[in-house]
């Protein structure tokens, strides 16, 4: 189809002419044109969107896929959260059982979540942290009877003969030297000088010292598992450094060296770098004929 002409009449030549539109008009015409549609579309978006509530395929699919990983992250944070349950019962468990029948010290658990990254981290860690505590309660299980002859569970000196008894307690205590009240770190057992005093489980000698002050003669034992146990104001000293001793084995004999107002025997019981009340360890009950039969004196361990 032909486009049609407009023609217009000159009044200069009396005659009619082709009408041609400015270059400026059609340039308005245009920008109308587009404004128009702008408009439109506007119109358009906002019904279809804001008021029948539409939206573009490509809003409703990334819209879907939104909602779908909001689900798995939902369902990530739940099993994460049972995990978690799963693993603070573990380390309660281990914390109230486990570990203190090897007389380790409780593990402390971050138990504070948060994103599913940082759970995730978390439960990481935990994770980590619980596998090394069964390793070391399996070594120690495994080495159980290792340990059962190293705690230093039996009595230093015969507290079955007459001629031995406890003087002063373990805790706050009047120092009858010092004359104030300090802490008592061990128990004093008095008896007579030369009384045996004997290792009160395996272990290595730490130190076996002289000196005229504080503890005076003294020796210290290792039995490994966080264990230590010392014996001071002795007389006599029958171990060296390194020497390893057995339970039971006489190792010294009490005196009066030292800082003491008479001969007895101060033991101490050193757990995990503290000091614990040696009674706990000691057994009240054992017959002189019982305790002899547990113990070695210096004769037959030269045999």
């Amino acid at each position: 189809m032909l486009r049609r002409k407009l023609y217009i009449f000159n009044d200069e030549t009396s005659t009619f002419e082709v009408f041609r539109t400015s270059l400026a008009v059609r340039l308005r015409r245009v920008a109308g044109i587009v404004a128009a549609a702008a408009v439109c579309m506007f119109l358009y978006s906002f019904v279809v969107m804001r008021v029948m509530g539409y939206h573009p395929p490509k809003t409703v699919l990334l819209q879907a896929r939104n909602q779908e990983l909001r689900a798995r992250e939902e369902l990530l944070c739940q099993r994460m959260e049972g995990i978690n349950r799963d693993l603070l019962d573990i380390s309660v468990r281990d914390n109230t059982v486990y570990r203190p029948i090897f007389g380790m010290q409780e593990i402390a658990y971050d138990r504070t979540g948060g994103t599913p990254a940082e759970m995730a981290e978390l439960l990481t860690r935990r994770a980590l942290v619980q596998a090394k505590s069964f390793d070391e309660v399996g070594l120690l299980a495994r080495r159980a009877g290792e340990m059962a002859a190293c705690v230093p569970n039996i009595n230093p000196v015969n507290l079955a003969s007459p001629q031995v008894n406890i003087s002063s307690p373990f805790g706050i205590r009047f120092h009858p030297v010092f004359q104030q009240n300090i802490l008592h770190t061990g128990i004093d057992l008095r008896g007579p000088v030369g009384e045996p005093v004997y290792a009160t489980g395996d272990g290595v000698v730490e130190s076996a010292t002289i000196n005229f002050h504080g503890y005076g003669n003294c020796v210290v034992i290792d039995h490994g598992f966080g264990y230590k146990t010392r014996y001071a104001h002795l007389r006599a000293m029958f171990v060296a450094p390194g020497q390893k001793v057995r339970r039971g084995d006489e190792i010294a004999t009490i005196g009066n060296s030292g800082r003491t107002t008479g001969p007895h025997l101060h033991y101490e019981v050193i757990y995990m770098g503290s000091y614990v009340n040696p009674w706990k360890y000691l057994d009240s009950g054992l017959s002189s004929e019982e305790y002899l039969a547990m113990v070695r004196p210096r004769e037959e361990l030269r045999r």
